[in-house]
């Protein structure tokens, strides 16, 4: 059985960095992790990369060749991706053993995880060749400075949870960067209550029943939880890492370890 982690999110959320700074932890906790790159229109790596999408199409040339633009052409790439699932990918993925994990490198732009059925599919296909897939969803911390951008935040998530169908792990990223923490930690684990009092509080009167019902469906779903990621900090990386090492049960199927004890003689 392989692994393998989506990272997903928006565009500039810091899904490479991510990436980088994983496969690094990794290195030195001498554990092996391979980085594939999903993105057609990106350049340059931090990171060995394992598989690369550009090695099958490229944004730059798709943009030339049908005079598409970004977002036109990378979805044009991405159903390319799709289409050579049963050639090019499995002919990559034959590099690899039943038990190695895989960390893929998506695109940043929101229509892939929310309506496009793309990433969809290529889930399933990871699925049909053995792997365990878990979404790990970034959104910049620095975003979530009021309640209004947290429950945009949620609603996207949500949004590429139910299309990816997936465990998923939600984090914010960029910690790092974020001057005043209590800002954003009384968004790390809120009670619906305090949500629905500042929604209700920074939008007009006749939005108050969509405000409970917002709030209501962020509850339902358990959305409301994302955990910090600072990139300074080992043990947030390690943190994160056994968060999602758990949903995909890496591990689980190592074999245990027994210690033998010498039994006292005088055991009646």
């Amino acid at each position: 059985m392989g692994y393998a982690q989506l990272v997903i999110g928006p565009a500039g959320s810091g899904k490479s960095t991510y990436c980088s700074s994983l496969y690094e932890h990794c290195v030195a906790t001498r554990r092996t992790i391979h980085i594939v790159n999903l993105d057609p229109a990106a350049e340059n790596f931090d990171y060995p990369v394992a598989m690369d999408i550009r090695e099958l199409i490229s944004l730059d040339d798709v943009m030339e060749e049908l005079g598409l633009g970004p977002n036109g052409g990378l979805v044009y790439c991405m159903e390319h991706l799709e289409d050579n699932l049963d050639d090019w990918f499995n002919d990559e993925l034959d590099n690899y053993l039943d038990d190695d994990y895989l960390v893929f490198d998506c695109p940043g732009q929101i229509e892939l995880y929310s309506h496009v059925p793309v990433l969809r599919n290529f889930v399933e296909h990871l699925k049909s060749k053995n792997f365990n897939v878990c979404a790990v969803y970034l959104l910049d911390s620095q975003f979530m400075t009021d309640v209004t951008k947290f429950i945009s935040g949620c609603m996207a998530c949500l949004s590429a949870m139910v299309q990816l169908e997936l465990p998923h792990v939600n984090i914010l990223s960029k910690m790092d960067l974020v001057t005043n923490k209590k800002d954003v930690e009384e968004f790390l684990d809120p009670e619906p209550t305090f949500l629905l009092s500042e929604l209700n509080q920074r939008m007009a009167p006749q939005f108050a029943k969509l405000n409970k019902s917002l709030i209501e469906l962020v509850n339902n779903y358990s959305m409301v939880s994302f955990i910090p990621l600072d990139l300074r900090k080992e043990r947030s990386i390690q943190y994160v890492l056994a968060q999602i090492d758990n949903c995909i049960q890496y591990g689980e199927d190592a074999d245990v370890k027994v210690k033998d004890f010498d039994q006292d003689d005088d055991d009646e």
